[in-house]
């Protein structure tokens, strides 16, 4: 129990440090308070196996924070790229996966079935779905 609690500290140490910036870039911050946040109600769950409600408590509180700070800490998302203003024919059926003699229905029909997949609400990329946008208005339009 003494490791972990000077574990929470060290983190809430750096976390404060760092002026409330993240220390562990992309999705490491993420695992990492996932992780502290199981480990802390395992902890709480043996101290209260053993009698000791007030570390329990403590330690459930720690974990909830935890837990509530993996939530929170996805940050916004960012900026997509700017497609480039216009994308060559031969580019754009390379993405959609098309041939040269693709009809509109078949574009959107291409387009539709890389969207499910590429969507940033699916686990894409805003940048991914912005290259699937302008490869289809750039077939569809001409």
């Amino acid at each position: 129990m003494t490791y972990l609690l000077l574990g929470a500290a060290l983190v809430a140490l750096l976390v404060w440090a760092g002026g409330g910036k993240s220390f562990i870039q992309g999705r490491g911050w993420r695992f990492l308070t996932g992780a502290a946040s199981t480990a802390a109600f395992i902890g709480a769950a043996l101290a209260g196996v053993r009698g000791g409600w007030p570390l329990a408590i403590l330690l459930t509180v720690l974990g909830s924070a935890m837990g509530l700070m993996t939530r929170a800490s996805g940050g916004p998302r960012p900026a997509p790229r700017a497609p480039e203003s216009r994308m060559s024919l031969a580019d754009a059926r390379s993405i959609l996966g098309v041939g040269s003699d693709a009809s509109a229905s078949e574009i959107q029909t291409a387009y539709s079935r890389l969207m499910r997949l590429a969507h940033p609400d699916k686990g894409g990329t805003d940048g991914l779905a912005a290259q699937l946008n302008a490869a289809r208005d750039r077939l569809l339009k001409g």
